[in-house]
């Protein structure tokens, strides 16, 4: 399964909620398994930067691949496009990713 998460500030003067109603229209593309578009609680003293997050699963990458050929996707990139400043994203394979810890490799 491929994991897909993108962060988004909205520009100044914008309300995030304008650019979560933008982005809501992708929940009607029918290629991923499940997707999510939070408002960032800004809990973290550390990072408060964004706005917005996209949380998406897919069972593969042809199925991230279709989603993003939706003409719905290309909808929501123009109403978001002027409404953002920051986008940021990044795309997981769950079969490889680390779940437990791991012992430290030792170099030699």
């Amino acid at each position: 399964m491929i994991r897909h998460i993108v962060f988004f500030t909205a520009k100044d003067g914008i309300d995030a909620e304008r650019l979560r109603d933008g982005l809501s229209i992708l929940t009607g593309i029918p290629h991923a398994r499940h997707l999510e578009i939070g408002l960032n609680q800004k809990t973290d003293p550390l990072s408060r930067e964004v706005d917005i997050v996209v949380y998406g699963e897919f069972d593969d990458e042809a199925a991230l691949a279709a989603y993003k050929a939706h003409p719905v996707y290309q909808r929501a990139i123009e109403r978001v496009r002027p409404l953002r400043e920051m986008r940021l994203a990044a795309n997981f394979d769950t079969q490889a990713a680390v779940t437990a810890p791991r012992i430290a490799r030792q170099a030699g």
